[in-house]
């Protein structure tokens, strides 16, 4: 009896390691959906909350094992952690991680009802809920969410400038849910029909709304240089590198002449208040000379009272500044000091408590257009980019990714930036120490991306864009409106099946 009851949880792991092919760079958008649909078949066919529970669980830790197993690269090889603790951390993030998964299953396996009514009514709503939650849980992981892999080929992609990622991955959970249902009971030709229809149904839809134009291009475009300076990890904040560091995005800004030249996160490893004058007035003068403006990440205040992760600007005065707001736990600061404090001298981090910027800041005029800065982990929560909105003219984005090697978490990161720009119908450009520096499109294409781990200037001519789509106007709040309704009448429905029967 062991051998059978264990098969469906190495599938369900088989299936979760499969379903990261979805996701950037590999992007088989189709994969995701068959993935869910493995897993719940397998759901469908038990009612005990501990199996349900099981099965999740075994699914998300082959997910995020095989997805995020990057956060092992940042802890062992640039964080001097142990190899064997920076193992157990990673497990142990992936083991928290499974338990979203493992909850949608414990919750469809609990509800009263047929288990069709489970598997297309519960399910997805299980599923795209406790991945919002994921989404803000302890400020928030929301990497991997199955909406992402369906930007920027699939169908659904047409939904984003509507309901957003996680109105994207209820649908897709949706479909999954009507593959499962459609080969796990014995049914009728016009059963697995219905849910055939379904499927396309939903594909036709976000097919046409691929065609709609939510956005307006506004003025004129502006030349743009984004900088990306492969300034190796472990000599990013080395003193005896400062001036080589410096040297080298100043030459790379010199032989750039765009309107807006965009250096990534923290790419001057000085505080504002530490930068040569000399230094400080050439990139002024350069900005000037091009007729816009230098970005340039690097922290300001200083290690006294408070500093911020920021991006400030160099060239039309006055100079313009943004402090990232969402920071990265134990990576830019440390949550329960007293507790945690301990975890500063174990990663050795530069810089590992920033405090947190205004919520409410402002798009920066500069370059020609009115930017929506964000910063490295910042641009995967979309209502919190639509904050700047519908304002901003284009959104950019400035990281420094060296923290994770050459792994996933790149192309990963890049895919969530296209979503962003397809939600808010905006041109996102992303300027990054070691990749993924790129321009992407108001409809979330790659137009023009730098190869990872060289040094080079990716120039370009973008477009702002004016006016809303309907993410921008409302962000999440149709979806949890949508869910909350279907919860509601699930939970109807449960209460008159278990009036019929008693």
């Amino acid at each position: 009896m062991r051998a059978p009851r264990a098969l469906p949880l190495f599938a369900s792991v088989v299936a979760g390691a499969v379903a990261v092919a979805g996701f950037a760079p590999i992007g088989a958008w189709p994969l995701p959906a068959v993935s869910l649909a493995v897993l719940f078949a397998l759901l469908a066919r038990t009612s005990s909350t501990r199996r349900g529970f099981a099965l999740g669980y075994a699914w998300g830790l082959g997910f995020f094992l095989a997805g995020v197993s990057w956060v092992y690269v940042s802890l062992a090889v640039y964080g001097g952690m142990a190899p064997w603790l920076a193992a157990l951390a990673t497990l142990l993030f992936c083991a928290f991680l499974a338990l979203f998964p493992a909850a949608a299953g414990a919750l469809q396996a609990r509800w009263p009802g047929s288990p069709a009514l489970r598997l297309v009514g519960v399910m997805p709503l299980a599923w795209s809920a406790t991945e919002w939650v994921r989404g803000w849980l302890f400020t928030g992981f929301p990497w991997l969410v199955a909406g992402y892999s369906q930007v920027p080929s699939s169908p659904l992609a047409g939904y984003a400038p509507v309901i957003g990622v996680y109105g994207v991955s209820f649908l897709l959970a949706l479909i999954a849910a009507l593959l499962a249902w459609a080969v796990s009971f014995p049914a009728a030709w016009r059963r697995r029909a219905w849910a055939l229809a379904g499927i396309v149904a939903l594909a036709i839809g976000g097919q046409a709304l691929r065609g709609v134009t939510w956005t307006t291009p506004d003025g004129a475009p502006t030349t743009v240089a984004l900088l990306q300076g492969n300034i190796p990890q472990d000599m990013k904040w080395r003193p005896e590198k400062t001036l080589a560091t410096l040297a080298t995005y100043a030459r790379m800004a010199a032989a750039s002449p765009a309107q807006l030249i965009v250096l990534p996160e923290t790419a001057l490893p000085l505080f504002e208040y530490q930068l040569p004058d000399a230094y400080r007035e050439a990139l002024i003068e350069l900005g000037r000379r091009n007729g816009g403006d230098i970005l340039a990440g690097l922290p300001t205040g200083d290690l006294d009272t408070a500093y911020y992760n920021s991006v400030m600007s160099f060239g039309s005065a006055p100079s313009q500044r943004y402090h990232k707001v969402h920071l990265v736990p134990f990576g830019e600061y440390i949550p329960l000091k007293a507790v945690w404090g301990w975890v500063i001298e174990v990663l050795h981090i530069p810089l590992s408590d920033f405090s947190r910027g205004a919520p409410d800041q402002r798009p920066l005029a500069i370059g020609g257009q009115r930017v929506a800065a964000n910063i490295c982990y910042e641009d995967v929560f979309g209502e919190e980019i639509i904050r700047q909105l519908p304002e901003a003219s284009v959104l950019v984005n400035v990281s420094n990714l060296a923290w994770f090697g050459d792994s996933l978490a790149p192309w990963q990161h890049a895919q969530m930036s296209q979503m962003r720009a397809l939600e808010t119908g905006r041109m996102m450009l992303r300027a990054t120490n070691t990749g993924v520096t790129a321009i992407i499109d108001a409809r979330g294409h790659l137009v023009a991306s730098l190869p990872l781990f060289t040094a080079g200037s990716l120039r370009g001519d973008i477009q702002g864009y004016a006016g809303s789509t309907p993410y921008v106007r409302w962000g999440n709040a149709p979806v949890l409106a949508l869910w909350s309704l279907l919860g509601l009448g699930l939970a109807l429905a449960a209460f008159r099946r278990r009036r019929a029967l008693s």
